[in-house]
């Protein structure tokens, strides 16, 4: 069965190094912070609870890190160039959240392609990327380095990229 290829999907041999790619911007919300905290189990007062946090470091309630990383991925797959492409999450190295995620931050992820290889499987590559998500001020809040296994343009009729 062939998994169906978004209009704007690129395969890994189409990713040029260098290139960065630009999403829109993520306004985050007190209610994004209620509901990721729901769904995680990580009720930090630093994140739900107002008087508390406003005598920690921050002086108010801030984002989960794991929150905005996240909702950085989302940002990522929202532009459609990895969607039916895509076979495997690889992994994440070089994690560092830098700044906190304020209510009313809006975020930004730029993915800047670093490497790009071919498999040891026929049909199959490695895209590499440095991410940084940056606040409306430009501060970077989380950067990370992620690796994607993704189908080559010369598999794209093959039932088997997996």
């Amino acid at each position: 069965m062939t998994t169906p290829v978004g209009a704007r999907a690129r395969y890994w041999d189409e990713f040029p190094v260098g290139e960065v790619l630009q999403t829109a911007g993520r306004t985050i919300e007190s209610g994004d912070v209620s509901l990721f905290a729901g769904l995680s189990g990580d009720f930090n007062p630093m994140h739900i609870n107002e008087v508390h946090a406003g005598t920690a470091l921050f002086g108010t309630r801030i984002a989960h890190g794991l929150l905005t990383l996240a909702v950085s991925s989302g940002q990522l797959n929202q532009l459609g160039v990895f969607e039916g492409t895509t076979l495997g999450f690889l992994g994440m190295d070089n994690v560092r959240f830098s700044n906190p995620v304020r209510f009313g931050d809006t975020v930004t992820t730029r993915a800047t392609i670093t490497d790009t290889r071919e498999s040891s499987k026929p049909g199959r590559g490695v895209v590499s990327m440095r991410i940084e998500v940056v606040n409306q001020r430009e501060e970077v809040v989380l950067a990370y380095d992620q690796a994607l296994l993704m189908a080559g343009s010369e598999s794209a009729g093959d039932d088997d990229a997996s």
